[in-house]
């Protein structure tokens, strides 16, 4: 029995996706990609930044076609991504309907077809039938309540004449999974739906994907997420053969079984390297054997002592022509993050608050000190302030009451939630006008180990969403703060990037602050002290 927010079961819903293949500006971006889903199936992409993630959805929604390889897809999609489609004069109550369009082209296609049937119009029995079959698919008339249940459950605003312009961009972005969730779709396509929840929006985001009966395609840097729904993984990082892999069984099995891989792909290309300095050893002493005239023992034939030597070299080239033709693939070390060494100013304030709020945005006064080494996460529902008191802290905004001092001597950098980068300018140029900003000598953008060596050379609004957050995250760093302030750090990271960051703050000198929803995270900082707003 399904659930009673759920949709009726979508016999349709099914993804299939063979040899597909797509590159920008002759990159290669996505390389040999497979996957079937059918109703049921929760698939979540995974990868570093830059391998074509989000590419991925938008060729699943058809907004991109592969340039090679079949794309199928049965059924309506509903996508989340990262722009909302509307404009700042639009309402609630607009994108409710943009993204319940589908379900009011159902039940007016309905409404017709039963008007054709009772006028008995030729063909009308057909047509009803199949109209009656595409709106019972999307269980249309329960799809309105649907949305209110999910606005409720994600502390959506639910006014509908409210104007999309006086939402946060959390807000907007709460409103439109609220209707996807509720919409019905055969298949469901999220990019990181996490980024703008609190603690029970992420409960329900995980109950609806878990009991939702179409096919759900979903990337997320949050792994309880993953661990919590996926039923098969697909990942588009390399592999040694180059192409994505998929795994059943869920995202813990996904983790044993690519370690495991990984540790033989590893093994393979030492085996291999080991063979070829065999070979490239067997061969120089043949070479040399023959350069100082050397000839088999004395009772050899005449015949074998002319073509010892020169038959052993061709042996050893033979079995190098061999290999050549069998190589294993190096495996790319993974691009490890190197935190910069940012300075302390020990036995100082580096920055005191006392009393602070903000008008209807932070009720709740806030008073703190920070100094160098110090540590502190900020908790709290959605709207309670958490990006607010970040932007305070940093000077970016001005507090209604309380005040905030900051020393004189003391740099304060904040990452924001979204990116405001100008979009011709390089990642390469920017950083270096940022470190010349600071006065201070720093590691290269490429030190880093943020952006690849092709991303840093391109202008910022040809990056994916992921390369502009460690963009963001890079450009933070080069100013080398006393005070480094995080609003939701680990959104559009991936897994392993997280994990190092997490950790080169837990030893940097410099004062952190995070203001987080990410479950991962609130762990891995667990000994933190706490501010709940």
């Amino acid at each position: 029995m399904s659930s009673p927010l759920s949709p009726a079961p979508l016999r349709a819903a099914h993804v299939r996706l063979s040899g597909v293949h797509l590159s920008f500006g002759g990159r290669p971006v996505l390389s040999g990609v497979d996957l079937v889903a059918a109703a049921g199936d929760r698939v979540a992409i995974v990868g570093e930044n830059g391998r074509g993630k989000t590419t991925l959805l938008r060729v699943l929604a058809g907004e991109l076609a592969a340039d090679r390889g079949e794309v199928h897809r049965a059924g309506s999609a509903g996508v989340a991504d990262q722009q909302i489609p509307l404009g700042v004069t639009d309402t609630v109550g607009d994108l409710i309907d943009l993204e319940l369009a589908t379900v009011r082209r159902a039940l007016a296609r309905l409404e017709a077809a039963t008007e054709a049937l009772t006028d008995a119009r030729p063909g009308a029995d057909d047509a009803f039938a199949e109209a009656l079959a595409d709106a019972e698919a999307l269980d249309a008339w329960d799809a309105d309540r649907r949305v209110e249940v999910s606005l409720a459950a994600l502390n959506a605003v639910d006014d509908r004449d409210r104007p999309l312009g006086t939402l946060s961009v959390g807000q907007r972005h709460r409103v439109r999974l609220a209707c996807l969730l509720g919409a019905g779709h055969a298949v469901l396509l999220l990019d990181e739906p996490t980024n703008h929840l609190d603690a029970a929006g992420l409960d329900h985001l995980t109950e609806r994907l878990r009991a939702y009966p179409g096919v759900v395609v979903l990337v997320s840097h949050d792994r309880a997420l993953l661990a919590d729904v996926a039923t098969t993984v697909l990942d588009l990082d390399p592999s040694s053969d180059g192409r994505p892999r998929v795994y059943g069984g869920g995202y813990t099995a996904y983790v044993e079984a690519r370690r495991a891989e990984r540790a033989r792909w590893e093994a393979s290309h030492a085996e291999q390297l080991a063979e070829r300095q065999r070979l490239a050893d067997d061969l120089s002493a043949a070479r040399n054997r023959l350069r100082d005239n050397w000839r088999p023992p004395k009772g050899t034939g005449r015949h074998v002592r002319a073509t010892r030597a020169p038959g052993l070299v061709r042996a050893v080239h033979r079995r190098q022509e061999e290999l050549a033709e069998h190589v294993v693939a190096v495996p790319p070390p993974p691009a490890r993050f190197v935190m910069p060494e940012l300075p302390e100013r020990r036995g100082a304030t580096l920055l005191l608050a006392a009393g602070v709020t903000v008008t209807g945005r932070l009720a709740r006064p806030v008073d703190l000190v920070l100094e160098s080494g110090d540590r502190l996460v900020v908790t709290g529902a959605n709207g309670t302030g958490k990006s607010t008191l970040l932007s305070v802290l940093a000077g970016d905004l001005e507090p209604s009451t309380g005040t905030v001092v900051r020393s004189r001597s003391a740099r304060i950098g904040r990452l924001g939630q979204e990116s405001e980068l100008p979009d011709r300018r390089t990642a390469m140029e920017l950083y270096d006008e940022q470190l010349a900003r600071a006065g201070s000598p720093g590691p290269g953008l490429g030190e880093l180990g943020l952006l690849s060596g092709y991303d840093r050379h391109r202008p910022v609004g040809e990056l994916s969403v992921g390369a502009r957050r460690r963009l963001d995250l890079a450009l933070v760093l080069a100013r080398r703060p006393h005070v480094v302030l995080l609003d939701e750090p680990t959104n559009h990271l991936s897994a392993t990037l997280v994990d190092e960051l997490t950790a080169a703050l837990g030893n940097t000198p410099a004062a952190v602050v995070i203001a987080t929803h990410d479950r991962r995270l609130s762990r891995d900082t667990a000994s933190w002290p706490r501010l709940a707003l």
